[in-house]
């Protein structure tokens, strides 16, 4: 998206010196939404000056299926999400385990401790059983992974890679393979279809939720600071008084949105585990 800083600092200049109707303001706006949540082949964080439009690979053909590997915005942002998660939680590790003899960790790496007993005891124990110690450094992948790429969402001009269904049914798809894969029997052999259609709509449940929770709030967030320009481009100075709501809700909603990450990140982690104890003790 060659232009597009400068797009939206034009945009914000207008509103700001009133110019341009208000309609066209808010046509371009609802515009700049869709494209904010949209996938896009290009990448983009403005106040360091990064825009760049990502390669186009030849995409693979698979029979009759055409797939394109190509990297996205969201991939990318996917990818950073993993980055940090990984290299927090290495960091937090060796924080604590040097200081294990000594006294508990403090600051940053006390935070994730709590976390990390909490999910452990609280979400996959109890709600696994027996045997589920098994499953706990997948469960804590999966909220640590989750909640990264909730909370890069809010990084001003960042993509939540979770907004994006693909996303969402990948991961949806590895839990159901982390929860079928310990069954003794194949499932294919004993499944009835009553039983099939059951497993399916849990992992469209964790697909969909995840995803139309954190695309809801990114849209109300975008809504609320479009009045703003929209806002800008009336005429007289009434503008500067009803900038003030859109302000105060956009900033409510921003950290309404920052709980909204870890409430989610955190069901869906908890109806993961709660899948995962249905199948190994169904009774």
């Amino acid at each position: 998206m060659t232009g597009g800083i400068s797009w939206f600092w034009g945009l914000l200049a207008q509103a700001a010196h009133g110019g341009g109707a208000e309609q066209d303001v808010s046509a371009a706006w609802n515009a700049h939404m869709l494209e904010e949540v949209a996938d896009a082949h290009h990448f983009s964080v403005p106040f360091l000056g990064i825009e760049q439009d990502l390669p186009l690979w030849p995409p693979l053909h698979v029979g009759s299926l055409t797939v394109d590997l190509s990297p996205t915005k969201h991939v990318i942002w996917l990818l950073i999400a993993a980055t940090l998660c990984a290299l927090t939680m290495v960091w937090v590790a060796r924080r604590t385990r040097a200081r294990a003899a000594q006294r508990a960790p403090t600051g940053l790496a006390n935070v994730i401790e709590a976390f990390v007993i909490y999910l452990r005891d609280e979400v996959a124990m109890r709600n696994i059983g027996k045997g589920g110690e098994r499953y706990v450094p997948f469960v804590l992948t999966v909220f640590f992974f989750i909640l990264f790429m909730n909370l890069l969402g809010l990084v001003p001009f960042g993509a939540t890679a979770t907004g994006n269904i693909s996303v969402t049914a990948a991961l949806a798809l590895l839990s159901l393979l982390v929860i079928e894969i310990y069954m003794q029997i194949p499932m294919a052999i004993v499944m009835t279809p009553v039983e099939a259609m059951a497993k399916l709509a849990r992992i469209f449940a964790l697909a969909i939720r995840l995803f139309a929770n954190m695309t809801a709030g990114h849209f109300v967030i975008l809504a609320l600071v479009g009045l703003i320009f929209i806002a800008g481009a009336s005429a007289g100075s009434i503008k500067y008084v009803i900038w003030i709501g859109p302000v105060l809700m956009a900033v409510a909603i921003m950290l309404l949105e920052m709980f909204v990450a870890l409430l989610q990140a955190y069901i869906f982690t908890m109806l993961t585990s709660v899948f995962i104890g249905l199948v190994r003790h169904p009774h």
